[in-house]
């Protein structure tokens, strides 16, 4: 008797604590996908990247920079503002490059990897001690027997979008 009382009381404590973790994992959730923005910023801005890459794609600095803006309207609650707001991004596209990946016997490589580089300065205007500048690359690989600029602009989205997520994580999910 005593034993199927203490077996019940058990169970109900590993589900109150499986329950709680699920809350509480929902609540780091929301923190992570939501920004952790102070309230006395209401506006951001993004000044146009100028393409400072040896090799130039004509599209990539307004293609970067629409991406980063539209990462802020959709992840924040800012909007953007005509001039500087209260946070500011600027930089430089500094790498577009492709380089051969696994060579074969042949010394033909069976796949590419396009690479993007940004250097980004974010101004923080009412708290300039969290601004900073900072270096952010990410690359795609592809089959070197498929034509770049076919795919060019498919992995060029993919690349940006995921330079534009670790630009908003750092400015504003405190990572």
């Amino acid at each position: 008797m005593k034993l199927t009382i203490f077996s019940k009381s058990l169970t109900i404590g590993v589900v109150l604590i499986a329950l709680v973790c699920m809350i509480q994992g929902c609540k780091i959730q929301m923190t992570f996908n939501g920004a952790s923005i102070p309230e006395n910023i209401q506006t951001a801005s993004v000044q146009l990247f100028d393409n400072r890459a040896a090799y130039i794609n004509p599209v990539l600095a307004q293609t970067f920079t629409e991406g980063l803006k539209d990462r802020i309207i959709n992840g924040s609650r800012l909007t953007l503002a005509e001039e500087t707001g209260d946070v500011d991004f600027s930089g430089a596209i500094t790498g577009y490059e492709t380089e051969p990946l696994a060579i074969q016997a042949d010394a033909r490589a069976s796949e590419t990897r396009l690479t993007v580089r940004v250097n980004v300065r974010y101004e923080n205007f009412k708290d300039p001690e969290k601004s900073w500048e900072s270096s952010f690359s990410a690359y795609r690989d592809f089959p070197s027997d498929q034509n770049i600029t076919a795919i060019e602009g498919e992995l060029v989205d993919e690349i940006v979008e995921e330079l534009t997520e670790n630009i908003f994580n750092k400015a504003f999910a405190d990572w």
